[in-house]
C-alpha cells in the first residue's frame, strides 16, 4: 500500500469514529517526530498498542483489508501468569463489502461488537480436531448472553448495539453489508504475530510504499522508526 493512501484512510478513519461519539486517546495523534522524540513509549511499542490498516497482502485495500487501532493490550507473560493486565481493546472499521479473510486464534477469545453503521456479517465454522475448519460441524456462539446455534459456514448478522463471543474454536470472516461499520473489539491479550491462524496464505500487515510521509505511525513501523 503507498503511504498516502494509507495516511488518507487514518484521516478518514478518525473522521468516522469521531461521528460515532468514540474518541480515540491522546497518543494517537502523536506525529512520527514527537514520538521519535519520546523516551516514554516502550509500553505502547511492546504491545502494539496505535495505528493499523491491512490490506492482508492482496493489494487491494478496498476487497480485502481492515482499519484497527489498538487502545489497550496486555502482554503474553500475563497471560502465562494468569494474573495483571490479561486483555485488550481495539476499535475497528470494517467497510462496505470488505472482507477480512477466515482465521482463528490460538489462544485469544473475543467479543466482537457492532458499534454502529451497517450490518456486520461473519462467516462461521467450527474447529476441526486438526486445526481445520470443520464443514459439517454445527457452530455454537454467545449473542449477547444468549446461545446461537447455526450450520457451519452460516451468517451471522449483527446490527449496531449486537456483539458476540467468539473463542479459539471459532473460524470467522467478516465484513460490512449495506454501509461501513464501526466495530469495537474487547479480548483477552491481542498478539498479531504469533496468534492468527488463516485458512488462506496472507500478510497479517501491509508492505507500505513509501511515496510521501507519514501522518502517523503503524504499529508495523515501530521496530523501523523507534528506538529501545
Amino acid at each position: 500500500m503507498k503511504r498516502s493512501r494509507v495516511n488518507a484512510i487514518l484521516l478518514e478513519g478518525d473522521a468516522f469514529i469521531r461521528s460515532f461519539g468514540y474518541v480515540l486517546p491522546p497518543f494517537a495523534y502523536f506525529i512520527p517526530a514527537e514520538m521519535q522524540a519520546r523516551t516514554d513509549l516502550a509500553f505502547l511499542k511492546e504491545r502494539q498498542m496505535g495505528w493499523d490498516v491491512t490490506d492482508f497482502g492482496g493489494g487491494d485495500f478496498d476487497r480485502l483489508g481492515l482499519f484497527l487501532f489498538t487502545v489497550r493490550n496486555g502482554n503474553n507473560a500475563d497471560l502465562i501468569a494468569g494474573r495483571g493486565m490479561l486483555y485488550a481493546e481495539k476499535i475497528m472499521i470494517s467497510k462496505q463489502d470488505q472482507i477480512t479473510p477466515m482465521h482463528r486464534h490460538n489462544l485469544k477469545g473475543e467479543d466482537i461488537i457492532n458499534r454502529g453503521g451497517g450490518t456486520l456479517t461473519l462467516e462461521l465454522f467450527s474447529r476441526a480436531p486438526d486445526g481445520g475448519i470443520d464443514e459439517t460441524a454445527e457452530v455454537e456462539v454467545y449473542c449477547d448472553g444468549i446461545a446461537r446455534r447455526m450450520a457451519g459456514g452460516s451468517k451471522l448478522r449483527l446490527t449496531p448495539g449486537e456483539s458476540v463471543t467468539l473463542l479459539p474454536n471459532h473460524w470467522h470472516s467478516f465484513w460490512g453489508e449495506g454501509a461501513d461499520v464501526l466495530v469495537a473489539e474487547v479480548s483477552t491479550v491481542n498478539d498479531d504475530h504469533t496468534d492468527n491462524v488463516f485458512r488462506d496464505p496472507v500478510g497479517r500487515f501491509a508492505e507500505i510504499e513509501e511515496d510521501e510521509a507519514p501522518v502517523h505511525l503503524l504499529v508495523a513501523d515501530y521496530d523501523a522508526w523507534l528506538k529501545g
